[in-house]
């Protein structure tokens, strides 16, 4: 991506800011980038924004925005993650006539009237965006603006992460600039193939649905315990520094009572404790997933608690989906 573009780094605006998740991944990336400003009507979530980054979003109403103060900024690449309220499968999906989904709207509307157009737009949402009429305006609009899209539904398992989430993904380019795999464009994928330069065919979408694809993938993500922080048990490879239950009375007790916001609590595994499926492990495991099994259509596609499971250990996984 480097030698598309002749200016680094790249100029970066990001809407929908929240507390960073995108200009967080930016600097996991890699990507030589500076995010020139960010968007947000929360000021809960730009206090969040501001500790971790030290700049505090535009706290205004997007709606507010013209095509010449988006010039302004002279930004490369757009960074979106508009409200999935309107599009979520246990809302009302409601699309573009939700009225939270007017802010996204407005901003693809101004898009034909820039100057300084970006070069790359990416737009994070959750699973059903892909079949709203919001999504059929933001592909019309980038279509009719010079821009080829390549879409993905994609899961952190699917990169070797223990957390099973799909999201729909928008990456747009505007031309001359193209993808390396340019015969994905304007498709709807299942597979992160593309994104690795790999042209064979996209798998079966039954075959990507099926229990046994995604118990494959959790059998070869990396294990939960390298993604938790640790921060007052010392050298984290020696379990007596950070076990939840030391030997050392005292220490055991400090370290419960830290900890204790880490567990589910009691009274919620009392009410709804016979309509999870918990998923046991520990660091020898690959995975750390409490997560409904009779609520699944409440949650699925939505975060999943993570607890620390003691006891003995099923012998088979049960599915992810």
């Amino acid at each position: 991506m480097e030698s598309e573009v002749s200016r680094n780094p790249w100029r970066v605006l990001e809407f929908y800011s929240g507390i960073g998740g995108l200009r967080y991944s930016l600097l996991k990336a890699a990507v030589d980038a500076t995010v020139v400003e960010a968007f947000d009507i929360n000021d809960v979530a730009n206090d969040v924004y501001q500790h971790n980054f030290g700049h505090r979003p535009f706290q205004g109403n997007i709606q507010t925005l013209n095509a010449a103060d988006l010039d302004g900024y002279n930004a490369d690449a757009w960074l979106l993650s508009p409200p999935c309220q309107p599009y979520t499968r246990q809302g009302l999906q409601k699309g573009s006539s939700d009225a939270r989904a007017s802010s996204f709207l407005k901003i693809l509307e101004l898009v034909p009237q820039l100057l300084r157009p970006p070069s790359y737009l990416f737009v994070e949402n959750v699973v059903g965006f892909e079949t709203s009429d919001t999504h059929a305006i933001l592909v019309d609009i980038l279509e009719k603006n010079n821009f080829v899209t390549q879409e993905f539904i994609l899961s952190p398992l699917q990169f070797g992460l223990p957390y099973s989430r799909p999201r729909y993904y928008c990456l747009a380019k505007r031309k001359p600039l193209s993808f390396e795999v340019p015969e994905f464009n304007c498709q709807l994928l299942r597979t992160p193939g593309p994104l690795l330069g790999q042209t064979e065919s996209t798998m079966e979408k039954e075959l990507l649905l099926s229990p046994e694809y995604w118990d494959e993938l959790l059998q070869a993500c990396q294990p939960v315990d390298d993604f938790l922080v640790f921060k007052t048990f010392g050298n984290r490879k020696d379990s007596s520094t950070y076990s939840f239950h030391a030997n050392d009375s005292v220490k055991s007790d400090r370290i419960d009572e830290e900890n204790d916001v880490c567990f589910v609590p009691s009274s919620l595994i009392e009410r709804w404790g016979s309509a999870m499926d918990h998923r046991y492990c520990l660091s020898s495991f690959k995975a750390l997933l409490l997560f409904y099994k009779k609520l699944l259509q409440i949650c699925e596609g939505y975060w999943l608690p993570v607890g620390n499971c003691r006891g003995n250990f099923p012998d088979k996984m049960t599915s992810l989906i």
